[in-house]
C-alpha cells in the first residue's frame, strides 16, 4: 500500500475526467486520467494503481472488457464503474467480476468518495 494512493480515471469523455481529475486532486489525491483502456494498460501507474474508476461505454476496449483483462492477468485493482448508460445486466457483471461500486453518470460526488474510501479500505488489506 502506498502512502498516497493512485485513483486512475478511464473515461474517454474528457469533461467526465477532468471533473473528476479536479475533485480529487482538491480533496488530496494523486490521480491519473486516461482518455482509453488501452492507455491505462500501457501507463507506468498500471501496478501502482489503488483505485480505478472506468466508463463501462469507450471506444475499442469497453470498461468490462478490461476488467476482465486485468483479472485474468491477476491485478486485483478495486474498480468503481461509471456510466451513462446502466443496465441491470451490465451491473450484475461487473459486480460478480468484483467491482466496487457501479455509479450512473450523473453521480453524487460524496458517493463516489464513499465508494473510493470503500476501495482504498478493499486494498489495504
Amino acid at each position: 500500500m502506498l502512502d498516497h494512493p493512485i485513483i486512475s480515471i478511464v473515461d474517454d469523455d474528457e469533461s467526465v475526467r477532468l471533473a473528476i481529475k479536479s475533485l480529487l486532486n482538491a480533496l488530496g489525491f494523486t490521480t491519473h486520467p486516461f482518455s482509453s483502456a488501452e492507455d491505462f494498460l500501457k501507463s507506468a501507474v498500471l501496478r501502482e494503481t489503488s483505485c480505478l474508476i472506468l466508463d463501462i461505454q469507450m471506444p475499442k476496449m469497453s470498461g468490462i472488457e478490461l476488467q476482465q483483462l486485468l483479472v485474468s492477468q491477476g491485478v486485483r485493482t478495486p474498480i468503481i464503474f461509471i456510466t451513462a448508460f446502466p443496465q441491470d445486466t451490465t451491473r450484475t457483471r461487473a459486480l460478480e467480476a468484483g467491482a466496487i461500486c457501479f455509479l450512473s453518470k450523473p453521480f453524487d460526488e460524496k458517493v463516489l468518495l464513499r465508494c473510493i474510501n470503500k476501495a482504498l479500505e478493499y486494498e489495504r488489506r
